[in-house]
């Protein structure tokens, strides 16, 4: 078990002393993600040594999710008074979603 939690926290902050040093503008977790997953496909770690403990943290995701809910109802009044840019901004996101999505499907056929 600690084995398991001392890889992936250790990752994570291989992640953020990566993005302090080299300034790339990845958020450091997500780098360690992306680290991690290096670290697992080539070999260099065992997936059996993070399974249990990254399938604890996936099954209770839901939970990390109720400080940014709490977040936005503090700040409901301001959604309010922005809300046709924020649509305007999700509806924009999404269409240009669907025609890169529908452009990289056309060159890959």
């Amino acid at each position: 078990m600690y084995k398991g939690l001392a890889i992936i926290f250790g990752f994570y902050f291989l992640g953020e002393v990566s993005m302090e040093l080299s300034n790339l503008p990845i958020p450091g977790n997500v780098l360690g993600m992306i680290l991690l997953v290096l670290a697992l496909g080539g070999g260099m770690i065992d997936l059996k040594d993070v399974e249990r403990e990254a399938e604890f943290f996936v099954d209770n995701m839901s939970i990390m999710f109720i400080p940014p809910g709490v977040g936005i109802m503090l700040y409901f009044g301001l959604l309010i008074d922005e809300i046709l840019p924020i649509i305007g901004a999700l509806v924009l996101s999404f269409i240009i979603t669907i025609v890169f999505t529908g452009k990289i499907v056309e060159v890959l056929r």
